[in-house]
């Protein structure tokens, strides 16, 4: 059996997710062909960068437009009106992959990102037709994801489902599997050796505040707020690839005891040790930590896909959040050490789907035997 991965790199999530599944195929079929790509591998140097740099100055400085645009874009009826053309021109702007996805003739396609879910519909019209799975990485499925390509969707949540349908998607093509996480999510760590490793004390709670795979979040911003917290706590803080910030922290004179760390490979252990996590909603950050049954403290979701997150997570209680850094020492000062924490702690165990990716591979092979 030949199964390709299809991401792009747009926010560290959808790369994560795709390896994520992977990961699951290859446990779960060692015998198939299994290969992940990133479409932005088959385009220009020009193409890639204005689309990942692009994405992110987007977001960081001026998330008030990607809102916008979010919402816009966010409509069935006009993008079935404009179809076509999406098609075609994701198409011609992908030949590269379009020739290697040929030539490759995989049995199924699983897309962890809109795009290649755009390029398959453009190729079934054309006869090309593999089991399309389309592999929704945030808690709320934007309009991009949905395609008549699709044979299958796999989301984060019932609600997400519910979405899917009300927006015309039929009720046995949508499947509750959880945004695909890493298998390490679902081993428990031992706690103690990892705070024995980092230093950190058994008897007071962890923060574990996190920047994003690329280092986006206001960490230093959060970090000043921190330092106004009354209460006794320790700090680690995870600046991923942006090693400009983790230079720049390591530098600084906190009140609590605070550990700086770059780009990590362990944010399992690091998440099994915290009390409480300081995110931003991204998909796969927040599946990561639900399946670990890690409550969220939310700051400043951005417009569009983290709001909607964010909103996902508050509902169900398994999240606080403040819309400003000035007001997050006063909200942690009642909230550590608080039954609300453990409340908010048993809200996120019952979120999580710590063997989603596991579940997205099974649910995809069961579906490809049940066609031939």
């Amino acid at each position: 059996m030949r199964i390709l991965i299809a991401t792009v790199t747009a926010g560290a999530g959808h790369l994560q997710a795709a390896a994520a599944l992977e990961e699951a195929w290859r446990a779960l079929r060692p015998e198939d062909v299994v290969e992940k790509v990133d479409l932005l591998d088959f385009v220009s140097r020009l193409h890639r960068n204005v689309y990942v740099k692009g994405y992110v100055k987007l977001v960081k400085h001026a998330p008030e437009l990607w809102g916008m645009v979010f919402k816009k874009t966010d409509n069935p009826t006009f993008l079935r009106k404009v179809a076509r053309f999406r098609r075609g021109f994701a198409e011609r702007t992908n030949k590269k992959f379009v020739r290697y996805l040929k030539k490759f003739q995989p049995n199924a396609v699983i897309c962890a990102h809109y795009l290649p879910v755009e390029i398959m519909a453009h190729l079934e019209r054309k006869g090309f037709n593999p089991l399309t799975v389309c592999v929704v990485t945030d808690f709320e499925a934007h309009a991009l994801w949905m395609e008549q390509a699709v044979d299958l969707y796999c989301v984060a949540a019932e609600e997400t489902k519910a979405s899917l349908m009300a927006r015309g998607a039929k009720a046995d093509s949508v499947v509750v599997t959880g945004i695909p996480i890493a298998a390490k999510f679902s081993s428990r760590p031992d706690a103690r050796a990892v705070r024995k490793n980092y230093g950190l004390r058994d008897d007071l709670p962890v923060l574990l505040v996190l920047g994003g795979g690329f280092g986006m979040g206001p960490v230093a911003g959060i970090l000043s707020a921190l330092d106004k917290v009354e209460r006794d706590f320790q700090t680690l803080v995870v600046a991923g690839r942006n090693e400009k910030l983790r230079r720049n922290l390591a530098c600084g004179d906190f009140r609590h005891p605070t550990r700086i760390l770059g780009f990590v490979t362990n944010m399992h252990e690091l998440m099994a040790v915290a009390d409480l996590i300081v995110t931003k909603p991204g998909g796969l950050t927040t599946s990561e930590a639900l399946a670990m049954g890690k409550p969220l403290f939310i700051l400043n979701p951005i417009p569009g896909q983290e709001a909607a997150n964010s909103d996902f997570l508050l509902e169900r209680g398994a999240a606080a959040k403040v819309n400003r850094i000035e007001d997050l020492p006063f909200r942690l000062e009642h909230l550590l050490g608080a039954k609300k924490l453990k409340e908010m702690a048993r809200a996120a165990r019952e979120l999580g789907h710590p063997g989603s990716a596991m579940d997205v591979c099974r649910e995809v092979l069961r579906r490809m035997n049940r066609e031939t």
